[in-house]
């Protein structure tokens, strides 16, 4: 391997360079989201990679379309996806004239202080320890570009075929699904009522008040439509519920005004968006009733065109999806994730091995740009 003679200068310059390429990808795939049916379909590809951010869940499917056009891979759809070291780890080599599928890859800095809650916050240098009594946490301080292949860009050991697709027959809901989110609607302290039909909920299909803390959802629906109601109501509780419009992702509570999903028909686009996406990662799907109430409701806030409201819901509507997965017990179709991978341990001796042969400054300092990962490397980010 031939020692890399760049200046600092010239590595963040190349890197820069890269990420307004990358950036130029990202804005192509998201000027296709269009129409209603466009946006249902990036959530459902983001439901099948959701191991991934919703950005590089749309430059993974742009890129692999691409490729496919080429006929560098077989399937309009990939399967698993993962970086290079990663694919070594499961005995699989990218085959020789493969490109990767460029995506964002955070980087990630140690921070100090003695007061988490205020702050200040400063960095810690490379290899450089804390102060006795400082906390130190991991924060994300830029982005760099990173490459992920699909499986079958790759050679060598088997990997298991996917489980066949699960379509839930019209009407049915998956198995614990509803008794799953009904649980997670109690967690959060609210309480769950069935009404007989639209018009004890003035024409609705479902309600949340968020005073009393009550859902309602009507009971003339068939299964599989009361389980969408339910999830569009859970969605309202994590993202709508008085203080939680800006709020991050943990739930925690934000200083920030609550601008972005103030307006109703944004909230409602958001709801709906984590209930497709959630019901489209236990096989079911709602396109017909989805697609013009996103629509719809999307049309109502002004300003903007639909495209534009549901584009900026996106990374909202992503991780709330993944925080409703991540409380249900309940059979989910693949995250792609390929069988076998083990994030977390490649991570630990990604993390050592990179300690090991990095050695600490004399005088604790470190270049502000060159920070070492708390994760694992770049191309195998679960960005």
């Amino acid at each position: 391997m031939r020692d890399d003679t760049r200046t600092l200068e010239e590595k963040t310059a190349d890197r820069n360079a890269k990420l307004d390429a990358l950036h130029e990808k990202l804005s192509g795939a998201v000027e296709q989201l269009v129409t209603g049916e466009d946006w249902l379909r990036a959530l459902a590809f983001a439901a099948r990679f959701r191991a991934r951010s919703f950005n590089n869940t749309l430059l993974i499917a742009m890129q692999h379309a691409i490729a496919h056009a080429e006929g560098l891979v077989p399937s309009a759809d990939p399967t698993y996806v993962a970086g290079f070291k990663q694919w070594k780890a499961l005995d699989r080599s990218v085959r020789k004239g493969q490109p990767g599928y460029q995506i964002y890859a955070p980087v990630t800095a140690r921070m100090a202080t003695f007061s988490p809650e205020s702050g200040p916050w400063r960095r810690l240098g490379r290899g450089e320890k804390p102060e006795p009594g400082e906390i130190v946490r991991s924060r994300i301080v830029g982005l760099r570009p990173a490459y992920v292949w699909d499986v079958s860009q790759t050679d060598g050991k088997p990997v298991p075929e996917p489980p066949p697709s699960v379509q839930m027959p019209a009407g049915q809901a998956p198995a614990g699904l509803w008794d799953g989110l009904a649980a997670l609607v109690a967690e959060r302290g609210y309480d769950l009522q069935i009404v007989p039909d639209p018009t004890a909920l003035g024409g609705a299909l479902g309600r949340t008040t968020y005073p009393t803390k009550l859902v309602e959802i009507c009971d003339s629906l068939d299964d599989a439509a009361k389980t969408a109601v339910l999830t569009h109501e859970l969605a309202h509780i994590d993202l709508h519920a008085p203080g939680r419009d800006r709020a991050p992702s943990d739930g925690t509570l934000t200083s920030e005004p609550a601008t972005v999903s103030q307006h109703r028909g944004i909230r409602e686009v958001e709801a709906d968006s984590v209930a497709y996406m959630v019901n489209a990662s236990h096989g079911l799907t709602t396109d017909s009733s989805t697609i013009p109430y996103i629509a719809d409701w999307a049309s109502t806030v002004p300003g903007t065109s639909i495209a534009e409201t549901v584009q900026s819901t996106a990374t909202r509507v992503r991780d709330a999806a993944i925080k409703i997965l991540d409380g249900l017990d309940t059979h989910q179709i693949p995250d792609g994730t390929p069988p076998g991978l083990d994030r977390d341990a490649l991570r630990a001796s990604s993390r050592t091995a990179k300690s090991r042969r990095t050695p600490t400054p004399v005088d604790g300092s470190a270049r502000q740009t060159q920070v070492r990962p708390s994760t694992a490397p770049t191309e195998e980010l679960g960005l």
